[in-house]
């Protein structure tokens, strides 16, 4: 099973995978997030690989915390690969985790292809398996400035397990400057 992949993005195709070069292999990836990469830019991608008899699909997710989300999602009878996808390319992992932990079901269902009795099933099977470990709660008011740091540090050449690393229990300053600088300092001593 393929579980992570680092390579470099040629194509976007009409389906909204991406086609990713690792070493002049080309994989097509379906990628949770609705951002996407610049073309020919480096990327780290957590493999979700589904086998079935007619085709291999990866889905990929720029955090090995996302894919378990995914993973997770897919306990949910009547979820499958596409809808859970389709779920995280909606709505952040700690939105989507405040939703079930709140019993918001109708905050699920505005997710695209989840109905009223789909979203119920969700909250039903998922309350209190997604906050247990702590790493899914609700987003801080600082997440979005972190989520800017960390594509400026990427595109400094940084990997994204490296930033991850040094950026661990960190709470970076709300102003984005300063919060560069201070992940630079980090990365360096790292």
């Amino acid at each position: 099973m393929i579980g992570w992949l680092s390579g470099r993005v040629t194509h976007q195709l009409k389906n909204g995978a991406l086609l990713v070069d690792v070493q002049g292999v080309g994989y097509e990836v379906h990628v949770a997030s609705s951002e996407l990469p610049p073309f020919d830019e480096l990327i780290e991608l957590f493999i979700f690989t589904v086998v079935r008899e007619d085709a291999l699909q990866l889905f990929g997710f720029h955090t090995i915390e996302d894919r378990e989300f995914f993973e997770l999602l897919l306990v949910t009878p009547g979820v499958g690969p596409s809808t859970a996808l389709g779920a995280l390319r909606t709505m952040s992992v700690a939105e989507l985790a405040f939703a079930i932990e709140s019993d918001d079901a109708k905050k699920v269902a505005t997710i695209s292809g989840i109905g009223p009795k789909t979203a119920s099933r969700i909250v039903l099977e998922l309350k209190g398996k997604v906050l247990t470990d702590n790493s899914f709660e609700p987003s801080a008011p600082t997440e979005h400035v972190d989520a800017a740091i960390v594509d400026a540090l990427r595109a400094l050449g940084y990997t994204s397990h490296e930033v991850r690393e040094a950026l661990r229990d960190v709470v970076l300053p709300s102003n984005e400057s300063e919060a560069l600088r201070t992940a630079l300092q980090l990365l360096r001593h790292a």
